[in-house]
């Protein structure tokens, strides 16, 4: 699958300090170590509707990672998932009566088109599912031969041969490359019985007769009437589950474990917590060191879901003239673990804040602004405090904003916003 076009990002002067990132499963701050090379899974979108202001803000989040470890001079192997068949995908294909291939194909388009616009630095690999099928299928024999995945029988309404994962078998596997031993509930800390109605929230099937548990996840739907469907050799034709699809694409790019997972934090369970476990059982090893997640976004107040029609979309801002870097200013200025609203008011607060940024470029002296990127970089290493960051630049503005740069001040400043920030305000 093809990614976006990425502009290049500025080289700045002097080191940053290291980052500190709060891990969801330790539920405290982890330092993450200066290596060379540093492995960044951010889970992609499932392509049914346009990419709405709480997709935005997660990838401008990991955004910020991504450009925290290139200033630091490491090179970041970047992975993106597309989950491009999935049941919400062919229900809203066959609600407005168009092919589900069509349907993902142009979303996924618009996703590529906003992202480029938000100036998010686009993935080193960009992996939809259906591409990954042929070799999700070896995998899940695998799982089956080893008695870590098993067939559920069929009833009157399903069919039979469905493959699930064994949850049991898996959490008592013994670890064999450090790290704690996997099991249900070690990111979003829920207890079992918190846990089946979220499973059954966000694509579980508790209650399926013939499951050994009620939180074992699907691992390969065999194919249904009217269901797009694929060779899956002994396990017959059929569609992969969600899960295993981003633990063999995180497999294939990076090794296990890789530096950080992120996501929004509606994936911590079941999403993270079964992707890490099928990694787990399939290769040995955790999945990932660290685990990351960004908060939710509401629309004035209230919760903004697809089903209640409130979502605020980046392509319908950007249609309606609003400049992208606005966009990102006013996500930037909610701390990414916050759960927040979008208001009018926060996008007219970032209008104004772009102005004033340009405007103090005119003053801008190369020591101030080498004050300015010390700041800039301490409170990003501080678990990406953006809020922080754009207060820094505020107040550097007002100090500048009656003077005169009289050297490459102004270039410098740009470069800062943009290396870090992925605020560009020339273009």
């Amino acid at each position: 699958m093809i990614s976006w076009s990425t502009r290049s990002v500025p080289d700045l002067p002097g080191t940053p300090p290291p980052i500190q990132l709060w891990d969801s499963a330790l539920e405290a701050f982890a330092k993450l170590p200066g290596e060379p090379r540093q492995g960044l899974y951010v889970c992609g979108i499932t392509p049914y509707d346009a990419t709405h202001m709480g997709h935005a803000a997660t990838y401008v989040a990991f955004d910020l990672l991504n450009r925290l470890w290139r200033d630091a001079g490491s090179t970041v192997d970047y992975v993106q998932n597309v989950t491009d068949v999935d049941d919400p995908l062919l229900e809203r294909a066959a609600a407005t009566d168009v092919d589900w291939m069509d349907l993902a194909q142009s979303q996924t388009e618009l996703f590529r088109t906003d992202m480029e616009a938000l100036n998010v630095l686009a993935p080193d690999h960009y992996v939809g599912a259906v591409e990954t099928i042929g070799a999700i299928v070896p995998v899940i024999e695998d799982l089956l031969e080893r008695n870590l995945a098993y067939r559920v029988p069929g009833s009157e309404t399903e069919p039979d041969g469905d493959v699930y994962f064994s949850v049991e078998r898996a959490s008592q596997l013994t670890e064999t490359a450090g790290g704690a031993q996997w099991k249900p509930g070690f990111i979003s800390h829920l207890s079992g019985e918190e846990m089946i109605p979220v499973f059954a929230e966000r694509g579980g099937d508790p209650a399926r007769p013939g499951k050994h548990h009620p939180l074992d996840p699907l691992l390969w739907r065999v194919a249904r009437e009217g269901e797009p469907s694929w060779d899956g050799a002994s396990l017959g034709t059929g569609r992969p589950g969600w899960h295993i699809e981003c633990s063999v694409i995180a497999l294939q790019h990076l090794p296990a474990p890789f530096a950080v997972q992120g996501g929004g934090s509606d994936l911590m369970f079941p999403h993270h917590e079964m992707s890490s476990g099928h990694a787990r059982a399939i290769s040995g090893h955790p999945l990932a060191r660290h685990y990351a997640h960004a908060g939710m976004v509401g629309l004035e107040g209230e919760k903004m879901s697809k089903s209640r029609g409130n979502l605020v979309l980046v392509s319908a801002l950007r249609e309606a003239g609003t400049e992208p870097a606005a966009i990102r200013l006013a996500i930037l200025a909610n701390h990414y673990r916050s759960d927040w609203s979008w208001t009018s008011e926060g996008l007219e607060t970032a209008h104004t804040r772009l102005d004033a940024w340009r405007a103090a470029l005119a003053g801008a002296t190369r020591e101030s602004v080498l004050r300015l990127l010390g700041e800039l970089r301490e409170a990003l290493a501080d678990d990406l405090n953006a809020p922080a960051a754009l207060r820094a630049v505020d107040s550097w503005c007002a100090e500048t904003a009656h003077l005169t740069g009289t050297d490459d001040g102004a270039q410098l400043a740009a470069d800062a916003f943009d290396a870090l920030l992925g605020v560009r305000l020339k273009d």
